[in-house]
């Protein structure tokens, strides 16, 4: 016998229709859809924080840039915080980003910073939405934070602290007048017009930020760009005009490198995040130190000097076994030795440390510069002034040794000490004081990896020993005898040297080739494999051969 329940309901005590108010799903529904506003509402509280961080430190770098026109382009705050980013990196990061990323290391690391802002300004304008004055505060900080990175660079100036500075207290003011329309704008009782004013601030901020940056970048790059006066320059006479390489310098095999690396394609390693732009009309080259008589000269003195011609290969001491960071060129210079018995070097002085316009020091040992070698302060390459990013308007080469201790860029100051005394840039950083060119060798024809046809098949490459020369190159096939390759005629024992050797009946399958030189002393290369630092990489060079 059923009941009647109340209402004129029937059902057994206890249980209630689903259409019921007060059911199970009647009383779980209302705290569901309250959980899932509150999830849409903070999503969006969030993003529109997000959003007036990005827009506000968008505007910061903005003016920044702007303000970079009169100061130098590597006093903005993006360049700042990238040079310093590169001053504290340890080797083995260095190392990784030269392997791993060449010469484009810069803009990766340029990206790295960029995205590195974004997400602190997104955070600093979540933040700011509930703790205004603390997110505001930090923004102006960073300000002050990138004003003091930029001032510590080696070549900055007292105004560096400018566009930082100035870059984090706009980012303040404009993270806090951003905010202050959003939280208005998100009230629930805000007008239309609130959220109009929101809109149109934050639109046209960001819109205003993108201009001025990069109207500000482009400004600056007109203003600083030296690529006119760098037309202008006329070269002088050498007083030894070199005839061109001969033809049999370079084997006749597809693919392999020429023998002079044409100037887009020569090699770059540095630590310049931006490049230094030097009119040669400012530029002096000051030579002091322990010397007697110090002394500086200006780009047309030094255009008056004798000039000479020499055929040389630069290596970077970060190349690896096989690697690309090796290029052979024609340099126009004026001997260095003169310039330094004309300072009258002292007794005991045993190390040149050269000065960048940006900064980067490298120390040289003298001995290499006075023992009769063609060490030149050069002016241009390949027939031209040097390319800006190869050191225009001055550089220092020195046969034999590595980049890294003979080949300062932009070169603007020579001191004249003593490796006890000084430290040049890579030293504390792990790399050895002196750094004589190892020998080394390189297959170039077939590529790693590369398919071959079965038969004959040719092998190519490139040698150097640096001051010393090749006088021979050996290959080795699955582990077989090690056989002597064909050399290209020799240039001078500054450069290197190619080779080729023809592999007779290349059966089918996997082969290993192996590569190995030996210098002008007699010397063979060393099997030992060392990594680049301290003083340059070691070990074989090979390759497998798909034979089909």
């Amino acid at each position: 016998m059923s009941e009647q329940q109340p209402g004129g309901v029937r059902g057994r005590a206890g249980d209630r229709s689903a259409a019921d108010p007060g059911g199970e799903d009647a009383q779980q529904e209302p705290g569901f859809t309250t959980a899932k506003t509150r999830l849409t509402a903070l999503g969006g509280r969030i993003a529109r924080g997000a959003l007036v961080g990005l827009v506000a430190g968008g505007a910061g770098l903005a003016v920044g840039q702007l303000l970079a026109v009169a100061t130098g382009e590597a006093s903005s705050p993006v360049v700042a915080a990238g040079d310093w980013a590169i001053s504290i990196t340890p080797t083995w990061l260095e190392q990784f980003a030269i392997r791993n990323f060449g010469s484009n290391d810069k803009t990766v690391l340029l990206t790295g910073v960029y995205v590195t802002v974004a997400v602190g300004a997104a955070a600093l304008g979540v933040l700011a939405r509930t703790r205004l004055t603390i997110a505001s505060t930090v923004t102006a900080v960073f300000g002050v934070v990138g004003a003091l990175a930029a001032v510590t660079r080696p070549s900055a100036t007292m105004g560096w602290l400018v566009p930082s500075l100035l870059a984090g207290l706009a980012a303040a003011l404009v993270l806090r007048q951003l905010t202050l329309l959003s939280l208005k704008e998100s009230k629930p009782v805000s007008e239309p017009s609130d959220r109009r004013r929101f809109v149109l601030g934050t639109v046209g901020t960001a819109a205003g930020a993108l201009v001025a940056g990069y109207g500000g970048r482009m400004w600056v790059k007109k203003r600083y760009d030296v690529s006119g006066a760098r037309a202008k320059v006329v070269l002088p006479t050498p007083e030894n005009a070199l005839p061109e390489p001969p033809a049999s310098a370079h084997p006749n095999v597809r693919g392999l490198d020429p023998f002079i690396t044409p100037n887009s394609e020569f090699y770059r390693v540095d630590t310049a995040l931006t490049l230094p732009r030097v009119d040669p009309g400012d530029w002096k080259l000051k030579i002091h130190g322990m010397v007697d008589r110090p002394f500086e000269i200006t780009f047309d003195e030094l255009l008056s000097y004798r000039f000479e011609e020499h055929d040389m290969t630069l290596t970077c001491v970060s190349n690896p076994v096989g690697g690309p960071y090796v290029g052979n060129a024609r340099w126009l210079g004026t001997p260095l030795a003169p310039l330094l018995r004309r300072a009258g070097v002292r007794r005991g002085v045993d190390m040149i440390l050269s000065t960048s316009a940006d900064g980067m020091t490298i120390g040289s040992p003298v001995e290499a510069v006075l023992d009769g070698r063609q060490a030149m302060l050069a002016v241009a390459m390949n027939g031209e002034a040097l390319p800006i990013r190869n050191g225009f308007p001055c550089r220092m080469l020195i046969p034999g040794l590595y980049g890294y201790v003979s080949a300062t860029k932009w070169l603007t100051d020579l001191n004249l000490t003593t490796f006890a005394s000084s430290d040049a840039y890579w030293t504390p950083r792990g790399y050895s004081p002196q750094a004589p060119v190892k020998t080394a060798s390189r297959i170039d024809v077939p590529a790693k990896g590369a398919k071959v046809p079965a038969g004959a098949v040719v092998l190519a490459g490139t040698a150097w020993a640096n001051h010393r020369g090749i006088a021979a190159v050996e290959v080795q096939i699955d582990n077989g005898p090690w056989r002597e390759a064909t050399l290209a005629t020799a240039d001078t024992p500054d450069t290197w040297r190619q080779w080729s050797y023809q592999w007779e009946n290349a059966s089918k399958g996997s082969h290993k080739v192996k590569v190995r030189a030996t210098d002008g002393t007699g010397a063979v290369q060393t099997p030992d494999v060392q990594d680049v630092v301290p003083n340059g990489a070691t070990g074989y060079h090979a390759i497998t051969v798909q034979v089909s």
